[in-house]
């Protein structure tokens, strides 16, 4: 593999929201400063160490405390954040990472390299990240402000798992991650904007302005770029009950409201002073059992794809065509490294006279077909119910089998309970991170495909991302060719912002630098 290096300057356009469709959501310089944001949350944190799970409770307040080597932009691109720059040896097997100089730590310390080494050692040792992709790495000190990641065999993903956002790389002191135990850490010290006053377990987290913060120069896009807290305190009020965070979003109690269910958008709509915001959700797609019962048949996956409409299928479940967006592919439009349409003449190819011709010459003879789904999550639900119909309107035997959502989980992991699931994935930066792909996978539907665990590889070995375009199109294709999941769309999950809040934006999960309140 040649030799690569990383430059700066790739960070050239203000931040839009992640979705693209708030525009009033830009930050300018002009903003005011100071004033508290207040965040009615619907999760509670059960660790705030960013090493040790994929929680988005955990991911959302410890990515405004913690940074790392590398992270994403706004096109999901993997740049650079405490690395000043790196670099790729020819072999592909060592990368050197020249740290920025100056940047302080919450404690006053600065940052340096025997910081970084012991805070990515921690995080091999203890995140999925780290144990599944980078097996045997070794993170080295070569002076205060270098730093080497040697690996064992090449692989073009590493710059993206280590830019991941959950469980991601946060740097913290030496001396913190040295002493951390199973648990986690008993300090949270990073370098991020905001640094931890105050967690209480059920109750809230407070977050302050890091007065020291040493930011970048770049233009803010995504992760990346400019940050600087332009209010002195941030909130996390851990509030469970849907209904009093949308109540507390329209009194005003509250400056951001997150998960906010589907069926209170036209609250929020009407009510003065607050609007919705759309934000990335990920994926929604149907996955099929294909070890076990009729779905093992690639022609009844064929008739399952096209006995159904999916837009119809995804307003009946959502209610109004701002959460979502028909779309073939297994990436987001906005991830254009990883964004193909080979397939798409496949997707939606709604036919119910081809769908009924299909199941007639297979070798289906009335055997019940189990949809499993939970009221957990209303659309998911909703899903079953429309697959449900139009599975008997092509001559299928349907029954939906509904428990709470752990109960789906466990049952899911024993082929001989279902047929077909409706399940979202959230967006992920690669197609590897996904755990329905690979054969090799355990997830519930275990895809056996020969084809896509090639490209996989591929992709993997490639020198670059230009030259894995061929394959990531070839396994595009190969997914709706074989079906071992149908994708319904990609959609969005709905926010509510107070008027008073200025320059909110996010990507996979909050971003509240470069945010400013009003409080006159």
């Amino acid at each position: 593999m040649g030799k690569r290096h990383i430059y700066l300057g790739l960070l050239a356009t203000l931040m839009l929201a992640a979705c693209g469709n708030n525009d009033e959501a830009t930050t300018t310089e002009s903003e005011q400063e100071g004033g508290t944001i207040n965040i009615a949350y619907g999760a509670n944190p059960q660790t705030l160490d960013p090493h040790l799970t994929t929680n988005q409770a955990t991911r959302d307040v410890s990515r405004q405390i913690y940074e790392q080597l590398l992270v994403l932009n706004e096109d999901y691109e993997v740049v650079p954040s405490l690395a000043e720059d790196y670099e790729v040896s020819d072999d592909g097997l060592t990368y050197t990472f020249q740290l920025r100089e100056g940047v302080l730590f919450h404690n006053g310390e600065e940052m340096v390299a025997s910081d970084v080494v012991a805070s990515m050692q921690k995080w091999l040792d203890h995140s999925t990240q780290g144990q599944a992709n980078l097996q045997n790495a070794s993170f080295e000190e070569v002076d205060p402000y270098t730093v080497t990641l040697t690996i064992d065999e090449p692989s073009i993903l590493v710059p993206n798992i280590l830019a991941d956002t959950a469980p991601f790389p946060g740097i913290m002191p030496k001396e913190v991650a040295d002493a951390a135990g199973a648990d986690g850490v008993d300090e949270h010290i990073g370098t991020g904007p905001f640094q931890l006053e105050e967690w209480r377990m059920d109750q809230h987290t407070h977050l302050t302005k890091f007065d020291d913060y040493q930011s970048r120069d770049e233009e803010p896009s995504g992760l990346a770029g400019r940050k600087e807290a332009l209010v002195d305190d941030v909130y996390f009020h851990y509030i469970t009950d849907e209904s009093t965070r949308v109540s507390g979003m329209i009194t005003g109690e509250y400056d951001i409201g997150f998960s906010i269910p589907a069926d209170s958008i036209d609250q929020i709509d009407a009510a003065d002073g607050v609007q919705s915001f759309f934000s990335d959700g990920g994926i929604y797609s149907f996955v099929f059992n294909n070890k076990a019962g009729i779905f093992t048949d690639l022609d009844l996956r064929q008739a399952f794809n096209m006995a159904i409409d999916y837009e119809d299928l995804l307003i009946a479940s959502y209610g109004d065509n701002r959460f979502y967006e028909l779309d073939s592919a297994l990436a987001l439009p906005s991830q254009s490294d990883w964004y193909s349409e080979e397939g798409s003449d496949i997707y939606d190819t709604f036919d119910v006279e081809a769908a009924k011709a299909l199941v007639e010459q297979s070798s289906y003879d009335g055997e019940e077909v189990v949809i499993l789904t939970t009221r957990d999550y209303p659309e998911q639900y909703n899903m079953a119910v429309v697959a449900q119909q139009a599975l008997q309107d092509i001559g299928f035997n349907v029954s939906l089998d509904v428990y709470d959502w752990p109960t789906v989980q466990e049952l899911r992991t024993d082929e001989n309970n279902f047929d077909v699931f409706a399940v979202s994935f959230a967006v992920r930066p690669t197609f590897h991170q996904y755990p329905f792909l690979a054969s090799t996978s355990d997830y519930p539907g275990w895809t056996n495909n020969e084809t896509i665990d090639e490209n996989l590889a591929f992709i993997t070995e490639a020198d670059s991302l230009q030259s894995a375009t061929p394959y990531i199109d070839d396994l595009q294709q190969e997914v709706w060719d074989d079906l071992p999941v149908a994708k319904i769309g990609n959609i969005q999950a709905l926010l509510a912002i107070s008027d008073d809040v200025s320059g909110y934006s996010d990507l996979i999960g909050p971003i509240l630098w470069n945010v400013s309140i009003d409080e006159d």
